[in-house]
C-alpha cells in the first residue's frame, strides 16, 4: 500500500511538472481571463439586445401599428421578406406620436441619466477616450427604455447606439467591480459594443471590427480586437438562437465580373461621399445652432424635433422609423427613382430632427436607408443609360449602405463586412470594400460620430503611448549637453574638497574614476547631503565612500532608454560616453534636457 502511494504521488508530481512546463510556452491565467471575461460580456449584450429589441418592436405594435394603422414592410430576416405593408390609416397618430416619443424619451434622459442623450456610440466613443471607459451603471438602462420609445413612436433612428451603450455600459461596470485598471477597462468596453453591435446587427465579424475602428479616424484599437471577436459571436449566438440564424435582409445572388462597372462605382462612391458631408452638416448643424440655442427646459426639445418628424411622416411615412423594411423594396427593385432620391433626402432632416435634438437612437440604420435608397435610385439610371454594363442595378442598394455609413463615419472595413454578413452577399465584397474605401478618402475631414480622434496619439488614452514613442525617435545626442571636460572625481578626493565643486558647477552628478582613470560610480549632490554637516568627518569620508553605482548612456541610445535609467536611479543627470570608450566624457544629460528635448519634439509634432 505504501507503494503504490509512493507510486501515485511520484506520478502527481511528474504530472505537475509536465503541466508547468507546457503552460510556460502559453499565457493560460492571462488568456483565459480575456476570455472569460469576453464570453460574460457576450451573453449580457445579446440578452440586452434581445430584450431591447422586444421592447421596440412592442411599443412600435400598440402605438404607430394599432393608432394609427401604419405597418411597415419588414425585412427578409425579419418578415415576409418586405412584400407586405400599410400606409397610415389615422395619419394624424403619425404627426402626433413621435412628439410624445420624443417628450417620454427627453423626460427619461434630462431626469437620469443625461449622457444618454442622441446617439449613444458618440457618447461611447468619448467615454473610451476622455472618461477613462467609465459609463454609469444606470445609462445602459436608460438608454434603453429611452430609444425604444424613440424608435417605438416613429422616430427616425437606429439600434446601434442604444445597444452599444447597453454592451459597453455593461463591460465598463464589469471592470469597476473587478478592480482592473483603466486599460483593462476601456478594452471591456470596447468588447461591449462589439457584443452589442455584432448581435442586433447579425454580424458578428462585422461588429467587432467596428468596436475597434469607429474609435478613431485614421487607427483602430487592435489591442481590443480579439476580446471583441470572442464577445461578439458569443452575443450574435445568444441573439440568433432566439430570433434564428438568417441574415437580415434577403437579396438575389449578385456577381461582380465586368471591369467597366468600377467607373460607375468611382461616380457613386463620389455622391455617397459628398451626400454624407452635408447629412453631417445638416445634423450638427440643426444640434448647434437650432435646438442647442433654444431656451426652454431640454427634456422638451426632443418633442419639437419628434413634431418636425411627424410633419414630414404625415406626408411621406416611409421616413418613419429605422426603415429596414423599405431597404428591403429597394433591394427587390420595387421602388421608383424618384421616391428613393426623396426618401434619401428627407431621411436626413428625419433623422437630425430626431437625435440632433436629443432624442435617443442610433445613426446606423437611417445612413443605411440613405446609402439604400440613393444606391437604389443610382443603379436605375445607370442601368438605363449602360444596359450592357449594369445588368443588376439593385446591387448598387448594397454598395450604397456601405459607401454612405463609410464616408459619413469613417469606418470602410467594418461596414463592408457588416453589410456582407447582413445580406449574405459576399461576392459583392470588392465594389464593396471599392467605393466605401473611395468614399472614406474624400470625407475623411468629416464624421457622424465628433468624439472620434484621429489616431492613438490624439487619444488622452494613449498619452503615455505618445510619449514613449517621440522619445524613442530622439537619440541622446540631439539632447546632452557636450562638454568633453565634465570634472571627474578621483577615488581617494576627500568630500571637504569635492563641495567647492558643485558650487562651481550647474550640474549636480559627476563621475568618480580610480588612479588608472577609470569611471567607477556616480557622485551626486544628494549623496553628499547625507554626509555633510558632521564634524571632522569632511577629511576622513573620500569619494569611494559615498559613490553609487555606475550609470552612464551613449550617443546612439534613444532618450526613452535614457528615462528608464533616470527612472531606475532618480540621479539629475548622467554622463555621456563615447560608446567605443566607456571612459571618455562627451558631455552629460540632465533630465530637465530630456523634458526640453520632448517638449520641442511634440510641438514640432502638433505643427
Amino acid at each position: 500500500m505504501n507503494f503504490n502511494n509512493l507510486k501515485f504521488k511520484r506520478r502527481l508530481v511528474n504530472s505537475r511538472r509536465l503541466w508547468r512546463r507546457f503552460s510556460s510556452y502559453f499565457e493560460f491565467k492571462f488568456t483565459g481571463r480575456w476570455m472569460f471575461y469576453s464570453f460574460l460580456i457576450g451573453i449580457v449584450a445579446g440578452v440586452g439586445a434581445i430584450l431591447f429589441y422586444f421592447l421596440q418592436e412592442w411599443i412600435q405594435a400598440i402605438t404607430i401599428q394599432d393608432l394609427s394603422g401604419y405597418s411597415p414592410p419588414a425585412p427578409g430576416g425579419e418578415g415576409k421578406a418586405g412584400l407586405d405593408y400599410i400606409l397610415p390609416l389615422n395619419r394624424w397618430w403619425i404627426l402626433i406620436l413621435p412628439a410624445v416619443g420624443g417628450l417620454i424619451s427627453g423626460l427619461l434622459v434630462y431626469i437620469w441619466a443625461p449622457e444618454a442623450e442622441g446617439h449613444g456610440t458618440d457618447a461611447v466613443i468619448k467615454a473610451f477616450h476622455h472618461e477613462r471607459g467609465l459609463i454609469r451603471s444606470r445609462v445602459p438602462v436608460i438608454k434603453m427604455l429611452a430609444s425604444a420609445v424613440t424608435i417605438g413612436t416613429g422616430g427616425s433612428a437606429g439600434r446601434e447606439g442604444p445597444i452599444a451603450q447597453i454592451g459597453a455600459g455593461f463591460g465598463s461596470l464589469l471592470a469597476t467591480k473587478l478592480k482592473l485598471n483603466d486599460s483593462d477597462r476601456r478594452i471591456m468596453v470596447v468588447s461591449g459594443i462589439a457584443g452589442g453591435i455584432g448581435s442586433i446587427f447579425m454580424s458578428p465579424i462585422g461588429g467587432a471590427i467596428f468596436a475597434v475602428e469607429a474609435l478613431y479616424k485614421d487607427d483602430m484599437e487592435t489591442e481590443g480586437l480579439v476580446p471583441a471577436i470572442t464577445s461578439s459571436i458569443i452575443a450574435y449566438s445568444v441573439f440568433a438562437s432566439i430570433f434564428g440564424w438568417k441574415t437580415i435582409f434577403s437579396t438575389e445572388k449578385y456577381v461582380f465580373h465586368n471591369p467597366l462597372e468600377l467607373p460607375i462605382y468611382i461616380g457613386f462612391a463620389l455622391i455617397c461621399a459628398l451626400l454624407g458631408i452635408v447629412y453631417v452638416k445638416v445634423f450638427y448643424g440643426l444640434h448647434d445652432r437650432i435646438f442647442g440655442c433654444l431656451k426652454i427646459p431640454k427634456h422638451v426639445i426632443p418633442a419639437i424635433g419628434g413634431l418636425l418628424v411627424g410633419i414630414i411622416g404625415f406626408f411621406f411615412p416611409y421616413v418613419l422609423g429605422s426603415g429596414y423594411g423599405w431597404i428591403q423594396m429597394a433591394i427587390y427593385g420595387k421602388l421608383t427613382i424618384g421616391l428613393m432620391i426623396l426618401a434619401a433626402l428627407l431621411k436626413i432632416l428625419a433623422t437630425s430632427f430626431t437625435i440632433s435634438s436629443g432624442g435617443s437612437g442610433g445613426v446606423f440604420a437611417p445612413s443605411l436607408f440613405m446609402g439604400a435608397m440613393l444606391g437604389g435610385a443610382y443603379g436605375s439610371i445607370m442601368q438605363n443609360l449602360f444596359p450592357n454594363i449594369i445588368t443588376q442595378p439593385t446591387a448598387f442598394v448594397l454598395v450604397g449602405m456601405a459607401a454612405f455609413f463609410a464616408g459619413a463615419a469613417n469606418v470602410p472595413v467594418s461596414v463592408t463586412i457588416m453589410i456582407s454578413e447582413m445580406t449574405g452577399s459576399y461576392s459583392l465584397l470588392v465594389p464593396l470594400i471599392f467605393t466605401s474605401t473611395i468614399a472614406y478618402f474624400v470625407a475623411r475631414k468629416w464624421s457622424i460620430y465628433r468624439q472620434q480622434v484621429k489616431n492613438h496619439a490624439e487619444s488622452p488614452a494613449h498619452r503615455g503611448d505618445l510619449i514613449v514613442d517621440l522619445l524613442n525617435e530622439i537619440p541622446v545626442s540631439a539632447a546632452f549637453r557636450k562638454d568633453p571636460k565634465l570634472p571627474k572625481i578621483p577615488n581617494n578626493l576627500p568630500i571637504e574638497k569635492i563641495l567647492p565643486l558643485f558650487a562651481e558647477r550647474e550640474e549636480d552628478c559627476f563621475p568618480v574614476v580610480n588612479q588608472d582613470g577609470k569611471i567607477t560610480g556616480i557622485l551626486s549632490m544628494d549623496t553628499l547631503r547625507a554626509v555633510i554637516g558632521d564634524e571632522g568627518i569632511d577629511g576622513l569620508i573620500l569619494a569611494e565612500d559615498i559613490k553609487t553605482p555606475l550609470v552612464t548612456l551613449t550617443p546612439e541610445e534613444s532618450l526613452n532608454e535614457a528615462l528608464a535609467k533616470f527612472l531606475d536611479t532618480k540621479y539629475s543627470s548622467i554622463p555621456v560616453v563615447d560608446s567605443k570608450d566607456p571612459n571618455k566624457i562627451l558631455g552629460s544629460l540632465s533630465y530637465r534636457d530630456l523634458i526640453s528635448a520632448y517638449d520641442q519634439a511634440l510641438i514640432n509634432w502638433k505643427s
